[in-house]
């Protein structure tokens, strides 16, 4: 039996879970499938899992729309948790994109795509809404804002879209905690991106995941189009320091972030170019409020910080 059978032969609502391997798609996999959904599970390169309760693995590119449409015909509910190079989005995010809109709208689901506060720009506001202005002034701002313009421009050719949006992730590899934050932590260190006290977004992923399936459990209730902000952990650097130090039971020292030393550095590295120009995140206070997101479901719950940040901590034999 191929996997387009099987999906349609079940029961289970289904959903198809777009770049299964990142940080979002490894967390939407697991919260899908413990809350009884039929996940198929999509990423480029082979998962080293066995399919089991009830997740399937369907190993192809994004872009090869044609295979994975014959493979899943139907889905209630794809998530987009692709993450093309940082490096490259100029010429990776369009047509990632358009694959996604082919792909939901073909299998008639419901497209869930996570949103980030790049929109808002390089002077963000503290306070960052669901009806806040995006501001198109760095160029990661003007790339996330076309790529939701054509999704809500997709949605009157049939597509269905939701978007929410989240802070910076806590969880997974590849994030500001365990490339910065936590890089040093064995050796006693801290880093400190900013201020101490610059109030930053959070998204616990576990926490994050949930909030996607307990969305998609009400997507008949939902417009063709809708933006919703996730509110997650808002915490400062001396938030984050001090519960890092209640994890690891001893004092931690603060170090800054070597911005210039990167800055000069950065010639030779397009990643660190592009991290650089990220800076304002940290220079800026924010935080989300998601007053959409509350009336639809009702209290989000949230992880503690110390929860959160528990995986980033390994217990040193000098630890009191």
């Amino acid at each position: 039996m191929n996997l387009a059978s099987k999906v349609s032969n079940v029961q289970l609502p289904s959903v198809l879970v777009l770049g299964a391997k990142g940080r979002l798609g490894q967390a939407a996999v697991e919260a899908f499938a413990n809350a009884g959904w039929r996940v198929i599970a999509q990423a480029r390169t082979a998962s080293h899992d066995r399919p089991g309760r009830n997740i399937e693995f369907l190993q192809c590119d994004v872009l090869d729309t044609a295979r994975i449409l014959a493979a899943v015909p139907r889905v209630d509910v794809v998530i987009h948790a692709v993450n093309p190079d940082y490096t490259r989005w100029d010429t990776l995010l369009p047509p990632t994109t358009e694959a996604v809109i082919r792909i939901a709208t073909v299998s008639q689901a419901l497209l869930m795509v996570p949103g980030n506060v790049y929109n808002f720009g390089a002077d963000l506001p503290a306070v960052l809404a669901e009806d806040t202005p995006f501001v198109a002034n760095t160029p990661r701002a003007a790339q996330r804002i076309a790529m939701e313009a054509s999704l809500q421009a997709a949605t009157r050719q049939g597509l269905r879209c939701v978007i929410l949006r989240a802070g910076d992730f806590i969880g997974g590899t590849g994030t500001w905690l365990d490339m910065a934050i936590t890089k040093s932590l064995t050796k006693g260190v801290v880093t400190h991106m900013g201020p101490d006290d610059m109030p930053h977004a959070w998204a616990y992923l576990p926490d994050l995941a949930r909030t996607f399936v307990r969305v998609a459990e009400q997507r008949q209730r939902l417009p063709a189009f809708e933006v919703m902000h996730y509110p997650g952990i808002t915490a400062t650097g001396k938030d984050v320091h001090i519960a890092l130090e209640q994890l690891s039971g001893r004092t931690l020292k603060a170090k800054p972030m070597p911005w210039l030393l990167m800055q000069g550095i950065s010639w030779f590295s397009p990643m660190l170019r592009a991290v650089i120009k990220m800076r304002y995140l940290w220079q800026r206070p924010h935080q989300l409020h998601g007053n959409k997101l509350e009336h639809l479901l009702g209290k989000i719950s949230t992880s503690s910080l110390p929860d959160a940040l528990h995986g980033y901590v390994h217990k040193s034999p000098t630890s009191n």
